[in-house]
């Protein structure tokens, strides 16, 4: 074996053993969130929801009263909640097209395992949510996730066809 070779094998371990253990830490986050029964995972939501509402206040320079941000708190919390699936699903999507990408060719076989990954995670995601005291398993939380790890999976296409080209351009 050559050492270009080697490097490029050493390389893609490396990259591999970093993207599982990111994987690994995001794994363990969802599946974290989701043993939290419906008064944690609400006073979890609340919260957040409040903070952010607080910076846009704070941002803005609106001075809402109390009250006000209450009520915007409350309207928002299902939005941002939602928000939070497809994000994190995204961010799978990226991390398992990544590590894919190491040690398979890339195109259409490659994006669409790495969505039916996504969706057989969200999945099971929402399987153990059932089991979980006041949660319950949404198939529209399943869909809404898989969009999310399809949406990373396009963002990886897209940047890596930009990239591509521009390198072609230099050459």
């Amino acid at each position: 074996m050559t050492i270009r070779k080697k490097e490029g094998l050493l390389r893609k371990s490396l990259l591999t053993g970093i993207i599982s253990i990111l994987l690994g830490i995001l794994y363990y986050f969802i599946f974290h969130f989701s043993a939290q029964d419906s008064e944690q995972s609400g006073s979890l939501s609340r919260m957040v929801t409040e903070k952010c509402v607080a910076f846009m206040n704070v941002l803005s320079g609106a001075h809402w009263s109390d009250i006000k941000m209450a009520g915007l708190a409350e309207y928002f919390e299902h939005p941002v909640r939602k928000l939070a699936h497809f994000s994190e699903y995204a961010c799978m999507g990226v991390l398992v097209y990544c590590l894919w990408n190491q040690w398979m060719r890339r195109g259409k076989a490659l994006a669409l395992l790495t969505v039916g990954w996504v969706f057989v995670s969200a999945a099971a995601d929402e399987f153990h949510q059932y089991f979980v005291p006041g949660r319950y398993a949404s198939v529209a939380d399943v869909l809404l996730d898989t969009c999310g790890g399809a949406f990373g999976v396009l963002c990886c296409v897209c940047v890596a066809t930009l990239y591509q080209r521009r390198r072609r351009k230099t050459i």
